[in-house]
């Protein structure tokens, strides 16, 4: 487990450094089952609008979601990582989440509805 995961402070970032990852906010379109992932995970769809289009990524996201709660759902996602070949599923964005207090991820979202491809600040 990565120190940031066990509660401890990241080392001091700029200003400038936060700019450079780029959050946006999208809505998931599709997701369905990924068999072939280590551990259980889904597949997701998410459209960020117009400017940045629909991406693909994959979740270890099961424990508290299912692909039918997940669909027309806003998310928040790193859109500017590079793609990462996950199985056969290229991911194209880090779709962002905390831990329960089982270490399960529980996503993050606006709490009002935003326009797609907003950028977090």
């Amino acid at each position: 487990m990565a120190d940031a995961d066990k509660g401890a402070v990241a080392p001091t970032v700029t200003f400038d450094d936060f700019l450079k990852v780029d959050i946006r906010v999208g809505c998931v379109i599709e997701a369905e089952p990924f068999p072939e992932a280590r551990k259980p995970a889904l597949k997701l769809k998410i459209d960020f609008g117009e400017e940045i289009g629909v991406k693909k990524t994959s979740a270890q996201i099961t424990r508290h979601y299912t692909p039918e709660t997940l669909v027309g759902r806003r998310v928040l996602a790193v859109v500017n990582f590079p793609p990462r070949q996950i199985g056969p599923v290229m991911s194209e964005v880090l779709t962002l989440g905390v831990p329960d207090a089982d270490g399960e991820v529980v996503l993050l979202a606006p709490d009002q509805d935003v326009p797609l491809g907003g950028r977090l600040y």
